[in-house]
């Protein structure tokens, strides 16, 4: 039971020292630079201390579960040698954790309301929910497919650089044609996608099969599922803005 606390008490601490830079710029803009008290110091204070709380339950969590189970499903799915059950359940989990990421959910929300605000669609719940949903299933979709153009990459050695710039490219030629409404949102998309519940996932998948495949470098190939992530959404979004 000590052993527990103390390994707590650590990873508070640690918490803490992580956070003191964000905390101390806030601080010293707020008195030194604007010259004003802090407001309700009581209630920001108790705040802090849940952030750091939460921050160091999140972090355990994924060193104990996520992380773990990422990389046992990739090993497992690397020894079974279907390449289709492999690419199937990349494209799930790519589906799957970014319909659940609370940014995505968010932003989806915001720009919902912001475009019935505008008038781009009617101003009603159901509108405003329908625009919300399409929007966080489109960046699922991309998701899914990014995993699975990412699997592709590390069974068959594909340079991530090639993958990179022809996305972009793909971006940019999409950019004058998407509604000029949606171009924000799409660009923003990728960013908010890879968060907190689909980046542990998504790196424990590539790191783990890299590391079950004979010839692959988890170092090397093992990373860059993650920037396919953040790259894919954006052209899914311009696509779902032509048809929306």
């Amino acid at each position: 039971m000590k052993g527990h606390l103390h390994l707590l008490a650590r990873a508070v601490l640690e918490s803490l020292r992580d956070l003191a830079p964000m905390l101390a710029v806030i601080v010293l803009f707020q008195v030194a630079v604007l010259r004003q008290s802090i407001p309700d110091l009581a209630g920001i204070m108790a705040g802090a201390g849940l952030v750091v709380l939460g921050l160091t339950l999140f972090i355990q969590g994924l060193k104990g579960a996520l992380f773990p189970i990422g990389e046992s499903l990739a090993n497992a799915f690397a020894r079974k040698g279907s390449v289709a059950w492999l690419l199937a359940f990349a494209f799930s989990l790519g589906c799957a954790s970014t319909v659940a990421e609370p940014a995505l959910i968010a932003i989806a929300g915001e720009a919902a309301r912001v475009a019935a605000s505008g008038g781009a669609i009617p101003d009603t719940d159901a509108a405003r929910a329908s625009y919300a949903l399409g929007l966080r299933l489109s960046v699922a979709l991309a998701v899914g497919f990014a995993l699975v153009l990412g699997v592709l990459r590390i069974l068959r050695g594909w340079p991530l650089h090639y993958l990179i710039l022809g996305g972009y490219l793909g971006v940019l030629v999409l950019t004058p044609f998407a509604p000029r409404e949606i171009l924000g949102i799409a660009y923003d998309s990728g960013a908010v996608t890879t968060s907190t519940v689909t980046v542990p996932l998504v790196t424990a998948l590539g790191v783990g099969l890299a590391s079950s495949i004979d010839g692959r470098n988890p170092l090397v190939d093992g990373f860059g599922l993650i920037a396919l992530a953040s790259l894919t959404p954006m052209a899914f979004v311009m696509g779902y803005g032509l048809l929306a």
